[in-house]
């Protein structure tokens, strides 16, 4: 099976759910799944699933980012891309094996779109894969560059989200 590379973009709820849920799909099926989440640290649900389906699905993440990154000083911002970096790289390896059946980067939008992450490296990562292996991408702004890369392209667009109307994100639904 030759891999395919995803992207999931938009500015609506639910492409991190959409890659976890690829990844289950693929696990299911014994397929070795590594994700690794860029600029997120925070407890959420699915988290607790991951975390117990041992080897074949492995999380790897930085330390929880206690600011989003328009509210970050500069010293803050530079700290913040060098855990970045290493999450990136963390990746790379991860593939190099040739092992690793799908690849998820969530939120490597953001960290691209930030300078955290260069955009020559993921691209390069992306068209020196092993053949077989899958590679799914999510967060707002997708790069043209990106979008050109990639064999499936999915937008999500905020219609209405309850964050408008004042209602705080929930246990178990948003995080």
């Amino acid at each position: 099976m030759s891999g395919l590379v995803h992207i999931y973009t938009g500015d609506g709820k639910g492409k991190t759910t959409a890659a976890v849920g690829l990844g289950i799909r693929a696990f299911g099926r014994g397929l070795k799944v590594v994700m690794v989440q860029f600029l997120k640290g925070m407890d959420s649900g699915e988290l607790k699933v991951i975390e117990n389906l041992g080897e074949n699905f492995l999380l790897y993440r930085g330390e929880e980012v206690k600011k989003f990154i328009w509210n970050m000083n500069e010293q803050e911002k530079i700290e913040a891309g060098r855990v970045q970096q290493r999450i990136f790289k963390y990746a790379v390896d991860a593939v190099s094996d040739g092992k690793t059946d799908m690849l998820i980067l969530d939120e490597i939008m953001a960290a691209v779109e930030a300078d955290m992450v260069d955009i020559n490296e993921l691209i390069n990562l992306i068209t020196n894969k092993p053949k077989h292996l899958e590679i799914v991408m999510t967060g707002r702004n997708a790069p043209e560059r990106l979008i050109k890369l990639a064999d499936y392209v999915s937008e999500i667009k905020a219609v209405k989200h309850p964050m408008n109307a004042g209602i705080a994100a929930r246990k178990g639904i948003e995080y």
